[in-house]
């Protein structure tokens, strides 16, 4: 989403990365909201929800030990407490904009997989999807940042229309509403996507894949400076700030006339091999 240099170091360099303490809270909060559905609608509560967070940690500690990391050093455990009780407060907020006892999703947590006609395939996670009674269908994320202001909107829409293509080349419906759930600022934002929506995304893949084969095969991929630069672990090895990428692991032929790197490389995550993947949070 960020950088294409980013991309490179992330999947073809495979460079290791420290986890952070927003994005780990992130992932316990989604388990948390996944698991309460567990419990009959009438025991949906917010003091039910509260007290999963502990054993959710222990559960998420026990499969990802180097997440124990994070808290490093804080032999109180009052570290660990602060950022426990941050992970409780968003999931009460959520009681504040949905009303779980009133909800029966018919997935969560669901990992899709599709192929366009071009053979490039399309994967991700989907937090919630919830059909109606008519059988419309509501493509649900929950995000425990705060809402983004206008102009930085359009990357978690295109998040959501991704979903919604995925869902309609798997199932034949077009999803008729997507609902991003914002825990950090308690907003909800949604959007009816047309089939219009859906070509134009896959039209933005097909190109973002050419740009994305391009740079693979040339070497060709540049650093995207933004405020977020401060927060990656990359900076020693980025050029941007006076450091030089590793040796680039994979043979590179230069890019032949006509052929534009850089001016195609829309910014969205993707994984390596002919697919692009959009996972949560």
């Amino acid at each position: 989403m960020q950088c294409p240099l980013l991309y490179r170091f992330r999947v073809i360099d495979k460079l290791p990365e420290k986890p952070s303490e927003a994005a780990t809270r992130g992932t316990l909060v989604h388990a948390v909201l996944e698991r309460l559905f567990d419990a009959p609608a009438a025991d949906r509560t917010a003091p039910r929800a509260r007290a999963l967070v502990p054993g959710q940690w222990d559960r998420l500690l026990e499969a990802r030990p180097e997440l124990a990391e994070l808290f490093d050093g804080d032999a109180g455990g009052e570290r660990l407490s602060r950022w426990l009780g941050e992970a409780e407060r968003l999931v009460e907020r959520w009681f504040s904009l949905e009303d779980p006892t009133r909800l029966e999703p018919a997935e969560r947590e669901l990992s899709v997989e599709t192929e366009l006609d071009s053979g490039l395939r399309l994967r991700g996670v989907i937090d919630r999807i919830d059909v109606a009674p008519s059988g419309e269908v509501r493509i649900v994320d929950y995000k425990t940042g705060k809402a983004p202001r206008p102009e930085y909107a359009d990357g978690p829409l295109f998040q959501m229309t991704f979903y919604a293509l995925v869902i309609r080349r798997l199932k034949g419906v077009l999803p008729r509403r997507l609902q991003l759930v914002y825990l950090g600022s308690g907003d909800v934002l949604t959007y009816d996507p047309s089939m219009a929506d859906l070509e134009r995304v896959e039209r933005k893949l097909l190109a973002l894949w050419e740009a994305i084969a391009l740079a693979t095969r040339t070497g060709d991929w540049r650093p995207r400076p933004t405020k977020l630069c401060g927060w990656c672990d990359h900076r020693a090895v980025c050029p941007e700030f006076g450091g030089t990428p590793p040796v680039y692991p994979l043979s590179v032929r230069p890019a032949e006339a006509g052929e534009d790197v850089q001016g195609r490389m829309e910014p969205v995550r993707a994984e390596a091999g002919r697919s692009v993947a959009l996972e949560g949070p």
